[in-house]
């Protein structure tokens, strides 16, 4: 499918008003599209129309994605090394940094650090914990989605069962590092790290770089309404 097909088929969708879900759960309003839009379900997280990935969000939602996953030569002190130092423990007694950074240090003294070039895990000590790139991170996100077929939809329940009016499309690409600096100083893009002590080593689930569905257009540097 193209996008002029995806135009035509949405527009055609958008004129039924409200359709019920024909799947339960959080993932019934992009399931319920792309069955209208008569695309099969298949292992790949989400489907490609022209090079753009489909996603479809509910208008009052504000649930977090995760946009991608990066780790690579961005840890200046040790893992395991800044696991014993500033990590807490969970229910299990395990020991990890499983803390979503912010601007404002956590209660361990960790806080994310933003430049026009960089960001960075710092300790209110002065102690760099991680940096990344920004012009890195701009390419990864690029990578994973180089552009954004975002479809919006009202909702509503009746008798129990959610209903969608999906009623615009807005096709997003591009992005620069300066944007996604812009967005980390506004805390619209969120920073998750995710590793914990394994005796001899640590292991990292991989930092998350994780947004709000509803700020999604804001990363992008061309936003254009179907």
């Amino acid at each position: 499918m193209n996008i002029t097909e995806f135009k035509k088929l949405l527009k055609e969708i958008k004129s039924q008003g409200f359709i019920p879900t024909k799947r339960n759960g959080p993932t019934g309003v992009g399931y319920t599209l792309e069955t209208l839009l008569g695309i099969t379900e298949n292992n790949d997280a989400h489907p490609d129309i022209d090079g753009a990935e489909l996603k479809a969000h509910r208008t009052k939602g504000n649930s977090m994605i995760t946009l991608f996953t990066f780790n690579n030569k961005a840890w200046i002190m040790p893992p395991l090394e800044a696991i014993k130092k500033y990590g807490s423990f969970d229910k299990d007694g395990r020991k990890g940094l499983y803390y979503t950074m912010s601007l404002k240090p956590n209660s361990t003294g960790l806080f994310l650090d933003v430049t026009n070039e960089q960001i960075s895990v710092r300790h209110i000590s002065g102690e760099v914990i991680a940096v990344w790139q920004l012009e890195t991170l701009a390419n990864r996100f690029l990578q994973k989605i180089p552009a954004l077929l975002f479809v919006s939809a009202f909702t509503e329940e009746r008798d129990g069962i959610e209903y969608f009016h999906y009623y615009r499309a807005q096709l997003m690409k591009g992005t620069t590092p300066e944007l996604l600096a812009d967005q980390f100083r506004e805390e619209n893009i969120l920073v998750d790290l995710r590793l914990h002590d394994k005796g001899t080593m640590a292991r990292n689930h991989g930092t998350g770089f994780r947004t709000f569905e509803n700020k999604l257009p804001l990363l992008f540097n061309s936003v254009k309404d179907l």
